[in-house]
């Protein structure tokens, strides 16, 4: 076997690799400041500082001011403006549409008879406005309707059906929305309304509203058929029928929001109320005695026990039973 010599040498010297030496980058200077502007097209430059825009006066007009009732003055030239009005509030430019919808309001306060030939078109005008979607024409408009339902409640639900209830629709709409500044003066509207227009045919509009997919809607309109119940004697009452009445309250008791839950338990009160008030007067002109009178109330409470045996489920039945013994005083 062959053996293999040992080297024990050392090695011979490695000759070092030469070092690196550092580049030194020294910064040029332009005598020239660098333009914004580059082959044509506009340099980022993040050093630099921004510029502050001038606003235009245009810009700053174009701001709304939201005036109360109370303080709209007349308009200037009444009969020219009621003749261009619903051309105007139905104008491309929601500035002007503000403008006319602002001396609507005007014009329902101070000057009413100008707009009664009109009052069909200005108010479908108006429900179109009402789907803008900018906040200043939604919430104006809201507001020219409160002003023309106080100027025409008589009026606006005979002038035309058709514009009325898509009227009533879009007053539902925005009184359920989350915009509490739209959502606000859409519940005032609807106050004004329930308030000046007759109570029986308005009611007869709400009650289609019951069944709404929209919970919200179904209270805002519980609420105003409340109003309009509270307004209601006993022969109105009859009219729309108590039984109807009372179907309507029995469903909105078990409605998933408090708000309608509590407006129908006030239709209830404002139904009970009006039926003692009838019954008790009619016993009153029959008996006189005392004991006589006391055998006319429990007469009273059995006729009224009998209407809701009538016209209600059981359950139904008792609901509204313990709503009429918590409101009687004690």
């Amino acid at each position: 076997m062959a053996l293999r010599a040992l080297d024990n040498t050392l090695p011979a010297a490695v000759s070092e690799r030469p070092k690196k030496s550092a580049k030194l980058s020294t910064p040029t200077v332009t005598a020239v400041a660098a333009s914004p502007w580059e082959g044509g097209k506009k340099r980022n430059d993040e050093n630099a500082v921004p510029k502050a825009k001038s606003t235009s006066p245009a810009a700053v007009e174009q701001a709304v001011e939201y005036v109360r009732s109370e303080d709209l003055q007349p308009v200037a030239g009444p009969k020219a403006r009621a003749a261009g009005l619903v051309a105007e509030i139905d104008s491309k430019d929601w500035v002007k549409v503000c403008e006319a919808l602002n001396d609507a309001r005007r014009l329902a306060i101070h000057h009413p008879a100008l707009l009664t030939p009109i009052l069909e078109k200005m108010v479908l005008a108006m429900v179109k406005t009402m789907k803008n979607p900018r906040s200043a024409v939604l919430k104006t408009s809201v507001m020219a309707c409160t002003d023309v339902f106080n100027a025409f409640g008589n009026l606006i639900s005979s002038a035309s059906a058709d514009a009325f209830d898509k009227l009533l629709l879009q007053l539902l709409l925005k009184a359920s929305q989350d915009k509490r500044f739209v959502a606000e003066e859409a519940e005032k509207a609807m106050r004004a309304m329930a308030t000046s227009m007759p109570p029986l045919p308005l009611l007869k509009k709400l009650k289609s509203y019951v069944h709404h997919a929209n919970l919200r809607v179904r209270a805002k309109a519980a609420v105003a058929m409340a109003h309009c119940a509270a307004r209601m004697d006993i022969e109105t009452m009859k009219e729309f029928g108590l039984s109807a009445l009372l179907q309507v309250s029995a469903e909105l008791l078990n409605d998933r929001l408090p708000e309608a839950r509590e407006a129908a338990r006030s239709i209830v009160s404002s139904t009970h109320s009006a039926f003692c008030k009838e019954a008790a007067a009619k016993e009153k002109e029959k008996e006189k005695e005392k004991e006589q009178q006391e055998e006319g109330e429990s007469a009273v409470a059995a006729a009224w026990e009998s209407l809701c045996a009538l016209s209600l489920s059981p359950i139904s039945a008792l609901a509204v039973a313990k709503i009429v013994s918590q409101s009687q005083p004690q």
